[in-house]
């Protein structure tokens, strides 16, 4: 048996990657072409080559190693399959396709996302701002799920705070354990300073010099 172990060819240094794999290029709509049908890439991956790995389940589309886009595969023909997420940078350069976007035509958004939209609108000083904070709110969906994001907005919506800011604020996670606190180990002298607290009293000298606001 060790004999025989002795002849077999060594195994290779990584598994084997069972996949079809095609050199390609992304178009100026982010499109791949492979296996007769078309899939999206990021539009930063517009115009630069891509290599699809086509599995049996799944296309996998890679830009130097990186991967960039994933999709389940289609045995069909000429078929399109967008993932809108991929197109979501390009909304803020053209906010006016927002309605009309072809990737964006199957995005199914709960009615709380349109109650944020309408309130940020009615509440824009210039035309047009109202649409783009929103869309700043769906770009969020790039980094967190659509459940995660659909709470957050809902959180804000009771709580009256609609500003995209706010939104990436109930994003973030909670913080965990006690508050980091400052030692004086080492730094004992420090423990004799003390800092005298705010007197607004001073302000009243703003008065008797005649600088009151009228």
């Amino acid at each position: 048996m060790q004999e025989d172990q002795t002849a077999f060819v060594p195994l290779p240094p990584s598994r084997f990657d069972a996949c079809r794999k095609q050199p390609t290029r992304a178009n100026s709509l982010s499109l791949v072409r492979f296996d007769d049908n078309d899939y999206s890439v990021p539009v930063a991956c517009a115009h630069h080559e891509i290599v699809a790995k086509g599995y049996v389940d799944r296309v996998v589309l890679c830009h130097h190693d990186v991967v960039v886009a994933r999709h389940s595969r289609s045995w069909g023909k000429e078929g399109v399959f967008f993932d809108y997420r991929h197109y979501l940078p390009l909304l803020e350069r053209k906010p006016g396709s927002l309605d009309h976007a072809r990737p964006l035509a199957d995005l199914d958004l709960s009615e709380c996302f349109e109650v944020l939209r309408r309130r940020l609108v009615a509440g824009e000083d210039m035309p047009g701002q109202g649409t783009r904070k929103y869309i700043k709110v769906l770009r969020l969906l790039e980094d967190h799920s659509m459940a995660r994001l659909k709470r957050a907005v809902e959180q804000a919506l009771y709580a009256g705070a609609y500003a995209p800011e706010a939104i990436v604020h109930l994003l973030e996670p909670p913080s965990s354990g006690p508050a980091a606190t400052f030692l004086l180990d080492g730094r004992e002298h420090l423990g004799r300073v003390s800092v005298a607290g705010p007197d607004i009293t001073v302000y009243d000298s703003l008065l008797a010099q005649g600088g009151a606001l009228s």
